[in-house]
Parts: structure tokens; sequence; C-alpha cells
């Protein structure tokens, strides 16, 4: 495996796609607008006009874009992947999606003689520039073997979860875990900062007990700062939120704790905070300190 297509080059997709460069392999890439990634270009990536024209050659193509719906438009009809990828391709889709598209996918895949695998990732944007992501893969484990290196080019927690779309459904059990640790972060922020205590000093209290969490390291000094630029925006966060109710509710699973943030979070991108990053979650409880209706 020597050249990688790589489709999705937004603030996770371009520091993977760097590190995967990085480690020594040819990289093909496409984006809608060429000049937001004419610097992997002056690094040595090959930029492509079309899809079909990125992926024809190489050995395996790489996805992390936007929504379920923007996976679909990449992977399915005349122009997308499977159509245009050579036999014996591996297709990786790093987006947080769909399970069942990802089913979907493996089984069009194995239709026309290629690898499909499911491998959404955990760790954000600093995970993603210092390649020390956790990567979820799903599909047949002779092709996650395979793709195995290349992953390691990305992160350093890779681990095989199971069929097609069991990388996915670890993701979004992913995401329940974090709406509860940052709603919980954010309410403790709140509950400190009305009795008097000194935030700071509570941070460092608590980081390295029983509260301690990679959200807190660091999503709780953003806070303070008042820094909400996006490691990880809440309109990407929302999107995984509904997808893990969604998979809830096809189980009959009652997750109200998942339900209640995602209400939150609602709110806050109807309030136009959608482009903000996820610990601008205290927005929603200072408002509720202020007396405002949320």
């Amino acid at each position: 495996m020597k050249k990688i297509a790589f489709i999705g080059l937004g603030i996770m997709g371009k520091s993977m796609a760097r590190n995967v460069m990085k480690k020594g392999y040819e990289l093909n890439i496409y984006a809608r607008t060429r000049s937001k990634v004419s610097d992997l270009e002056q690094e040595g990536a090959v930029f492509y006009e079309t899809i079909p024209a990125c992926v024809k050659d190489a050995d395996a193509v790489i996805t992390i874009v936007g929504y379920p719906k923007d996976v679909e438009e990449v992977y399915f009809g005349e122009n997308g992947i499977l159509q245009n990828a050579k036999q014996g391709t591996y297709v990786i889709d790093m987006t947080t999606s769909s399970p069942k598209i990802a089913e979907k996918i493996d089984r069009e895949a194995k239709e026309r003689g290629l690898h499909a695998l499911d491998a959404p990732v955990t760790g954000g944007d600093t995970g993603a520039k210092a390649g020390t992501l956790s990567i979820l893969v799903g599909g047949a484990k002779e092709d996650y073997e395979s793709c195995l290196p290349l992953f390691e080019a990305m992160g350093n927690n890779i681990n095989y979860e199971g069929a097609a779309g069991a990388g996915q459904n670890t993701k979004l059990a992913n995401q329940i875990m974090i709406a509860g640790t940052i709603s919980g972060l954010c309410e403790a922020l709140s509950y400190a900062k009305a009795k008097g205590l000194d935030l700071q000093t509570l941070l460092d209290s608590v980081a390295t007990g029983a509260a301690g969490s990679r959200q807190l390291d660091t999503l709780a000094p953003r806070i303070l700062k008042g820094d909400f630029a996006p490691g990880f925006f809440i309109k990407h966060f929302i999107k995984d939120m509904k997808l893990a109710a969604s998979e809830a509710k096809s189980e009959e699973l009652e997750l109200n704790v998942l339900e209640r943030v995602l209400d939150n979070y609602e709110t806050l991108a109807e309030a136009g905070c959608e482009e903000d990053g996820t610990q601008a979650l205290i927005k929603f409880y200072e408002k509720c300190e202020t007396g405002k209706e949320n």
C-alpha cells in the first residue's frame, strides 16, 4: 500500500492527511475549494478536481466528511468512490456516521471487489495533530490487519471492534459518554462559581482524582479563558448525538442524559452557537445563572 486518496480535509482531516504523508505514503487529495488545501499541496500532496480522478489509482481511500448525507454523496453514484476505485482498493470511512450507512458501503464494496472499513476516530483536533487518535474499526478483520500500518500513521490506540458498523456503534457509545462528561463539567463549574470558589484552584484540586478526565483536561482551561474556538464543532456533536439517539430508539433504550444534553446543545445552536466548540455548552448554564430563558 503506497498511494492514499484522502477526501475530507477539515479540522481533523487535514492533520490526519499530513501525518499520512509524514509516514511516506503518496497522497492524492480532493476538496471542493482548492485554496483551502494549498498548504498540503505545497507539502507534496497531489490535488484532483474530481473524486473519480482522485481515487482511481489509489491503494486506499480515506474519507472524513461532515454528515451522513456527505458520506453517501462521496461513496455512491456515478461519481462516487465505489463506482470509481479500482478492484482491491481499501475504502475507509473515518467520519462519525450511521452504522447503517457503514453496512451499506460494506455490501456494495464487496460486490465491486473492494474492501470497506468504518473507522471513526476520537481524540479531537489535538489528537489529530499529534497522531495520537483512537481509531475504532469495523469490517473484516483481515482488512483491519492489512490497514493497521496506515492507521498507525494517524493514531496510537487502534482497536478492531467487529463486523461492518461496529466501529460506528463504538464511536456513538463514546459520544454518549462525552455528552454526560461535558455536561457534568459545565454544571460543576457553574456550581463552583455560584459558591464563590476559585475555578482554577478547583480544577487543579480535582484533575488527578476520580473526577479527572480527558474532557476536563482539554476543555476546562478553554472554558476558563472564554475560548470557544472549535476543536470539535457543536453542529457535528449534535449530529453524533442524534445518530446515537436514533440507534438507541431502534433498540427501545431510554438514554435520558443523552437526550437532555442534546436538547441543551440544540438550544445553543438555535442561538447561533453551532460553529463554536463543544466547550461552549457552558454558555447554556451562564444563561441559567442570569435568569434568562434557555
